[in-house]
């Protein structure tokens, strides 16, 4: 599941050159061909894995912040 802040784009030549070579969380090397996302947020290429557990980080905060944001109300009511 990707999140709307990550642009999804093949690695062309162009980027390789004139932007980076490498994932710009966990530095592993980007080779043509690949896919990458554009961190629209933070404005760096990143790799399929680290955009994967950004994302998954980013939902179990989004998670959090519901339930916390839910109390049971113990007190009987009809509405």
């Amino acid at each position: 599941m990707m999140n709307q802040c990550f642009i999804q784009q093949p690695v062309t030549g162009k980027i390789l050159e004139f932007v980076t070579s490498v994932c710009s969380e966990c530095y592993k090397s980007l080779s043509e061909g690949e896919e990458i996302f554009y961190d629209t947020e933070q404005y760096r290429y990143i790799c399929k894995e680290c955009a994967d557990r950004i994302c998954e980080e980013l939902i179990e905060k989004e998670r959090a912040l519901l339930l916390e944001d839910e109390e049971i109300d113990d007190t009987p009511s009809l509405f």
